[in-house]
């Protein structure tokens, strides 16, 4: 037997090669990690770039995060009205002249500041509004939002002469929008989520407004509001004047607290490339690749700038940690400066590459509908190298590469096999070998065939081991990945190594082979082959960029296998071999116990004993040989010439012919010719590029997917990512594993065992990684009764409610959530504390002696209808955010005041809306809103909701909430479940007024009576305002020409006079009393009843009477109220709104 150690420090022998792979494979290890988890320090001078100043930017982060500014928050508005002031303020600082749009609801001023050229114009009003369906989370809704926006538009050097204000559209090289949005979740103080993408957008504008640095191409900074609720501001950007000037965009999003920066996806490699130009690239395409897919759900302003607008850009965000996202983790605390400073540099050299840039990529023209029509781009392909390098290309490119290997590799193999074939020296799958034809007697055995089918075993074992390890983590201790992800990453890494090892090492030591690294790159490029079959499918049908990973990796191997293919150049012909062994054996005849007839001798018994004896085709005949050496079942390869094999003891030198004794071990004598060092040089091809490749794209999804399963994404899903990439990982060392020793896969194993008790039977959430929650109240406006919602993960979600003292011995009622965007999660109500979203009337003045109002009164509306249309009106007390809910969708929606229709999109959902969404920039504003339903669909009978949301809850406006967050676990974390906090809502069902007025008030009386008429101030304003619609007819009346004007009045004597004509017209059977205000005595009475009835008779004498009768009803008073969630509609509707409806006569 060969010896099994070597001097030489690249011999393929076990000690080399455990040590040169384990250091190679542990250094890139860490240098991925830390790659990963370290962000590139920002400079120590606070001033690094003329017009730059970090001190500012942190600054500008500690306002802006000082607390939660969702839209619809008072917060919000303090926000806003900072980054107007800070604006103007760079603006001043930097001597630029500029001029400011500001103005109000029903006015625009323009004000020119500073110099008199003008090289900025600051929009800190933006009168602009927007309707459109919801279509990038594919609900159908419909949305109203109006603009509160700031916007700064910074001239170019080369920028055309164009005046926005003349409506005109810009002809000429666009300029470049760089995006941020500044409003937060109502749970969140929005540090990273998106303050550091709004400062960054400050010293933007900072930086190209300094003296020096004016940009060639002129910049639009936007910050936006409302992205929260649902990229609402992008959307009103589309009807800013600004819109068609900007073909370029750079948008700056956080999807996690702190750490690195990720180009999360871009429309085309041209732009992408602009991004290479950043001194710290980070991203991989397989983020761009996820969004495609429809894998990841949350959206970014980037898809409204490319889907609506047709512009071309980049997405850059923020994405881990996860847990932190959207809670009160997101704040500046949790980030650092250097985090600040790697999006604020990336973005610097991306907007000064942009706009630097004088070719036409992004030349175009604004269509017929307003959306740009620019040149399109080549579907992109990117990643980066440790941050440092920043590879792009096009995806056609990779198709290209990917046919190329697909095709060229396999003939180029197949070429060689001939060429070896030819010259004799293909030994594989060569059993043996005659030296003239097979009826001679004379047979040296190659034993090519052995060890093949090794890998495929040991492959299909181990990769099944870490699949089971997955759906036993999903069963058992599904959401240990949520904290410990790196544990997990240890136990499917020890445990593929460990099983592989056993089956490749354990087959060696059986029966050694030369072979086995050669057949384990063969398999190995048959499954990168396949596996690229499928990546070019991707790219050509779904136009997937992430194959660029396995192109990479067949490549290798294919390299690989190629170095093995020519090392069998260097061996000797099959015939050669085998005419040198047998005539070594004839000249060792004479000296039966020379080295080389022993060993050849040994090599044949060993290879007879394993194959055993079906595999001995010479039969034994007289002629053979009756000493076979230490064991008679055992035949030799040359014991047909009848010599006896001598004690192996008996040893000579090695230099007797070392061409038959210097191969490995016990592996075939003809691998003595196999050098003995291009193992390390198909180990650096293999390893270390697709180690760096896959692991890179690895550490990437486990930070983004690993903590998603409080969103309600599956975990099976993750842990068969971590193990499919886990196998990626090892592969590269299969051709190796059988030389390594058994001490290291001995710690392996140990190390697993550790990994799996651990994840098996740790809590899966801790203070670091808190389980995220959703937080929901829902309130019965008429009732006053109120739930509390939370959703979260099954059984740790229970926990959290067992903590709370408002459910304590509440009942308590659980199901799946039934919406899509959170599919997987468990939602559990109870009646909760009851929120304080409106202040009471007063509530400024300590010892006012005024009542509270009470819910009731937080949400008024009115509706009207006829034939299949229908007008509400809404208006909620202390918020910008109601909605319209319908239970039949309507095909129709008219909201007052609304800019003219967007051409780039309609406004109701494709099937019709089934909600419509209103969003003001003021509060308690009244929405009027003009709804239709489907042919054949008449308003009649159709029910829904009406419902106001409050999003403020650090006054403790929502106590619920606060009890959340004061007794919830340590390692949970609340966050809002939709666009407030507290939502109040009213049902409505269109009805006859019959069915809406009380049937028993007594009988018609204008006398006093002990009881009085109506129930509740609720009940009397139901009543009023039937009436009003009653008289005011439809809503189209002119109330000026029909003197009605008193009815809208708050004085008790009109409301009165509504009452009387309203029974004297015999609408309803009901006695009417005036109310009770201390004075009224009967004589007073009379006095009143006198002076209405000279009122009516006035008003009856202006009312058309010439018979006609009109059911037709409606009518938004000032302030609209309906009680009872129920709308007052005609019993018999009239054909059309248009034009004036004749009544029917007041009095019979």
């Amino acid at each position: 037997m060969a010896k099994k150690y070597s001097w030489n420090p690249i011999a393929f022998v076990p000690a080399q090669v455990t040590v040169i792979a384990s250091a190679v494979y542990i250094a890139l290890f860490a240098a991925l990690l830390w790659n990963h988890f370290t962000v590139p320090s920002a400079p120590s001078d606070p001033v690094p770039v003329k017009g730059i100043n970090l001190t500012e930017a942190w600054l500008d982060l500690d306002f802006v995060s000082d607390g939660f500014h969702p839209f619809g928050s008072r917060r919000n508005d303090a926000v806003r009205n900072y980054l107007s002031r800070r604006v103007e303020g760079i603006l001043k600082d930097n001597g630029v002249g500029y001029e400011v749009v500001g103005g109000s609801q029903n006015s625009t001023q323009v004000a020119i500041k500073g110099k008199e050229e003008r090289r900025a114009t600051v929009w800190t009003y933006d009168p602009a509004n927007a309707t459109f369906p919801e279509d990038w989370r594919h609900l159908p809704w419909t949305v109203y939002t109006e603009s509160s926006n700031v916007v700064v538009y910074i001239k170019g050097k080369r920028d055309n002469d164009w005046d926005w204000r003349t409506g005109e559209r810009y002809k000429g090289h666009g300029g470049v929008l760089v995006n941020a949005h500044y409003d937060s979740v109502s749970t969140a103080y929005g540090a990273t989520d998106d303050g550091v993408g709004v400062v960054t957008v400050l010293q933007l504008i900072s930086y190209f407004t300094r003296d020096g640095n004016q940009p060639d191409h002129g910049i639009v900074a936007l910050l936006n509001n409302g992205e929260e609720n649902g990229l609402y501001g992008a959307h009103s950007y589309l009807m800013h004047p600004m819109a068609p000037f900007t073909h370029a965009f750079l948008n700056l999003e956080g999807a996690g607290a702190g750490g690195k920066a990720t180009l999360f996806r871009s429309t085309d490699a041209e732009i992408t490339k602009f991004y290479a130009s950043a001194p710290n690239p980070y991203g991989s395409v397989i983020s761009a690749d996820g969004f495609k897919q429809g894998f990841i759900r949350s959206g970014t302003d980037y898809s409204i700038f490319t889907q609506s607008l047709g512009m071309r850009g980049l997405d850059v965000a923020f994405f881990a940690p996860r847990a932190r996202y959207h809670t009160n983790q997101d704040s500046a605390r949790e980030t650092n400066p250097d985090s600040v400073w790697h999006m604020l540099s990336t973005s610097l050299e991306t907007m000064k590459a942009l706009v630097s840039y004088d070719g036409e990529q992004f030349d175009g023209s604004v269509d017929r509908r307003g959306k740009l029509d620019l040149e399109a781009g080549s579907t992109g392909v990117w990643f980066d190298l440790f941050g440092r390098a920043f590879a792009v290309m096009q995806l056609n490119t990779l198709f290209a590469l990917s046919v190329t290997l697909l095709v060229a590799g396999p003939i180029l193999l197949i070429l060689l096999e001939v060429l070896l074939v030819r010259n004799d020296k293909w030994y594989l799958f060569s059993r043996k070998k005659y030296l003239n034809s097979s009826d001679d007697d004379e047979v040296v055995h190659i034993s090519g065939l052995r060890g093949f089918f090794r890998f495929p075993i040991a492959f299909v074992a181990a990769s099944a081991a870490v699949v089971a390890l997955g759906f036993l983590q999903t069963k058992l201790n599904p959401n240990i990945v949520y904290s410990s992800e790196y544990v997990v990453w240890a136990e499917m890494l020890t445990a593929w190594l460990a099983v592989a090892w056993f089956i490749l090492a354990g087959g060696d030591r059986i029966r050694p082979t030369a072979l086995q690294r050669m057949f384990c790159l063969i398999w190995l490029y048959i499954v990168s082959w396949l596996a690229l079959v499928a990546a070019t499918v991707g790219e050509n049908n779904f136009g997937l960029g992430s194959g660029y990973l396995i192109v990479v990796y067949n490549a290798a191997v294919f390299a690989a296998v190629m170095i093995s293919y020519f090392e069998l150049f260097g061996l000797p012909s099959k015939a050669k071999y085998a005419e040198h062994v047998l005539d070594a054996v004839d000249e060792n005849r004479s000296r039966p116990g020379s080295r080389s007839s022993r060993t050849l001798l040994a090599q044949s018994d060993r290879a007879s004993s394993i194959r055993g004896p079906a595999a001995e085709e010479d039969e034994t005949t007289e002629s053979t040989s009756l000493l076979r050496g230490r064991d008679s079942r055992h035949q030799g390869t040359f014991a047909h010439h009848g010599k006896r094999r001598q004690p192996e003891e008996e040893g000579l030198e090695d230099s007797e012919d070392p061409f038959l004794t210097k191969a490995y071990g016990d592996e075939q004598a003809w691998s003595s010719s196999l050098p003995q060092w291009t193992w390390i040089l198909q180990f650096l091809i293999l390893a270390p590029i697709n180690i760096i490749l896959v692991g890179q794209m690895a550490l990437l999804l486990t930070s983004a997917l690993h903590q998603t399963p409080s969103d309600g994404n599956a975990v099976l899903p993750i842990y068969l990512i971590i193990a499919g990439f886990a196998i990626l990982l090892l592969l590269p060392l299969t051709p190796f594993l059988h030389r390594f020793t058994y001490q290291l896969p001995t710690l392996l194993f140990l190390i697993l065992t550790g990994c799996l008790i651990y994840n098996l039977a740790a809590f899966p959430f801790s203070r670091d990684a808190r389980m995220k929650h959703y937080f929901v109240q829902t309130i019965d406006l008429d009732t006053g009764k109120n739930n509390v919602t939370l959703l979260g993960l099954d059984g740790y979600l229970q926990d959290i409610i067992a903590e709370l003292p408002s459910a304590a011995g509440q009942p308590l009622h659980c199901g799946a959530y039934d919406q899509s965007s959170r599919s997987g999660l468990q939602s559990c109500a109870w009646p909760g504390l009851a929120p304080r979203v409106v202040p009471e009337q007063g509530g400024l003045a300590p010892y006012s002696n005024k009542t509270r109002h009470g819910p009731q009164s937080w949400l008024d509306y009115n509706v009207t209808f006829a034939n299949r249309s229908a007008v509400f009106s809404v208006r909620g007390r202390n918020t910008k955010m109601c909605r319209l809910v319908f239970e039949t969708p309507v095909v129709s929606v008219e909201i007052d005041g609304a800019a003219t229709t967007d051409p780039r999109a309609s406004v109701v959902a494709k099937n019709g809306s089934s909600q419509v969404r209103l969003f003001s920039r003021t509060w308690d504003k009244v929405f009027r809103v003009n709804v239709t339903w489907d042919e054949g669909v008449l308003a009649k009978g159709q029910a829904g909701r009406v419902a106001c949301s409050w999003a403020e809850s650090e006054g403790g406006e929502v106590p619920a909430l606060d009890e959340v967050k004061r007794f919830a676990p340590v390692w949970s974390a609340v966050t809002q479940a939709g666009d407030g906090l507290v939502e109040g809502w009213r049902g409505f069902e269109l009805r006859k007024i019959d069915g809406i007025l009380p049937e028993n008030r007594g009988q018609s009386s204008w006398g006093f009576e002990k009881d009085k008429p109506f129930t509740d101030d609720k009940d009397r304003e139901q009543f009023v305002h039937a009436v009003i619609a009653v008289i005011t007819n439809n809503g189209k009346t002119n109330l000026q020409t029909y003197k009605f004007r008193l009815l809208f009045s708050r004085r008790e004597n009109d409301r009165l006079v509504a009452r009387i004509v309203a029974e004297l017209d015999g609408v309803i059977r009901a006695k009417i009393e005036p109310e009770e205000d201390g004075k009224i005595q009967a004589e007073a009475f009379g006095q009143l009843r006198r002076h209405v009835e000279t009122r009516l008779e006035k008003i009856l004498r202006d009312v058309p009477s010439d018979g006609t009768r009109v059911d037709a009803i409606a009518g938004p008073s000032r302030m609209p109220v309906m009680g009872g969630g129920r709308a007052i509609v005609p019993s018999e509707a009239p054909p059309a709104y248009e034009g004036d409806v004749k009544r029917k006569p007041l009095v019979r």
